[in-house]
């Protein structure tokens, strides 16, 4: 499995979550995890997905997303597991 952290966050507008998930559908990229909230006008979304199933490369899908965060307003921002993990370990 290669799990992916994504990260969407801005001002709270109708279809964030919609289009981001239209767009990891279409690739084939599986939603594992994912939680959102809305704080005092503001969206705020992580969610872990399976990218295993896609034929695009990571980087790809990183640039997709920061390109359709663009377009609606968001600011999308992907990093990889272990990535991820390495970077929040005290």
């Amino acid at each position: 499995m290669k799990k992916t952290i994504i990260t969407v966050v801005g001002k709270d507008t109708v279809g964030i979550i919609a289009k981001v998930c239209t767009y990891l559908a279409e690739s084939g990229i599986n939603i594992l995890d994912i939680s959102q909230t809305i704080v005092s006008g503001f969206f705020n979304m992580m969610m872990i997905v399976d990218m295993s199933g896609t034929d695009k490369e990571f980087n790809q899908v990183a640039d997709d997303l920061e390109s359709l965060g663009k377009e609606i307003g968001v600011v999308i921002k992907c990093q990889k597991e272990e990535i991820f993990d390495s970077m929040h370990r005290i």
